[in-house]
């Protein structure tokens, strides 16, 4: 295992404390766009999180008041034009690595999103294992709208279990904007803040996080995504044996005394 509180990237802005780490796109002036460095250096920092020991929370916060523009028209559109298909190829999976990288990553996934919340920054929302939004957060899955599929990054295969195939199906064709009081009454938000509370009650969420059992938190993690393609049978076998293991654990005996005692339990992660 490692440490990775002290990760110092160059394309986005990095902070660690209390064992929740902070992740802000820092391009405030033109909405936060993603280039082909900040996927890249996103993609390896989320790998990294797998054996960070000092990280149990990531929150993915907005700046300036907006979440994520998207892929940026002149760093990513512009020169995606003049690639072949194998750069193309190279590209869209580097870009679906980061949301598998997400997945993998063994730590819950906080997203804190204000204003704009397009293209790649709605996937990196969707990819999030929870999402917390201001009443002004507009979220748009626009591919469409560039004459692109909708079927990106993972968006077919996650979106419709979030919010339902219809609503997932009427998203991803039209490209439209979903408001934050649909997307909280949809599902796809799990609460709505206004913008002086937003961070604050995602910090507040993660430190609940945080505070464990952090363990078992990773095994959650893993078994709701990797249950998607287990039938019902499978699945109950699966957290059969995901349980047993978290019976292993110190966090669950002293889960046992803090109760015996009448004391709330201190979960030390292991």
């Amino acid at each position: 295992m490692a440490r990775i509180s002290s990760l110092e990237p160059v394309h986005f802005e990095w902070n660690c404390a209390d064992r929740i780490a902070t992740i802000r796109l820092n391009r405030p002036d033109r909405k936060n766009p993603l280039t082909f460095d900040s996927y890249a250096e996103l993609r390896d920092t989320f790998r990294a999180l797998v054996y960070g020991e000092d990280v149990d929370v990531v929150i993915l916060a907005s700046n300036g008041g907006n979440f994520c523009s998207g892929g940026d028209v002149h760093d990513i559109i512009g020169p995606l034009v003049a690639m072949d298909m194998k750069q193309l190829l190279n590209f869209t999976r580097m870009t679906g690595d980061l949301v598998k990288a997400m997945i993998g990553c063994g730590k819950p996934i906080i997203a804190a999103v204000d204003g704009v919340c397009v293209g790649a920054g709605a996937i990196l929302a969707m990819a999030s294992d929870l999402r917390l939004a201001t009443p002004e957060a507009k979220c748009s899955f626009l591919f469409t709208r560039v004459g692109l599929a909708g079927c990106d990054m993972g968006a077919c295969a996650m979106l419709p279990r979030i919010v339902g195939q219809g609503r997932a199906a009427e998203l991803l064709y039209t490209g439209r904007a979903m408001n934050a009081d649909e997307g909280e009454r949809w599902g796809f938000w799990n609460a709505l803040y206004s913008a002086d509370l937003l961070e604050a009650e995602a910090r507040k969420l993660a430190g609940r996080l945080a505070a464990g059992p952090t363990f078992a938190h990773g095994i959650t993690k893993t078994q709701l995504n990797q249950e998607w393609n287990m039938g019902l049978e499978q699945a109950i076998e699966a957290e059969a044996q995901a349980q047993a293991i978290c019976m292993q654990t110190s966090d669950f005996e002293r889960a046992y005394h803090a109760f015996v005692a009448k004391e709330k339990p201190v979960f030390e992660g292991d």
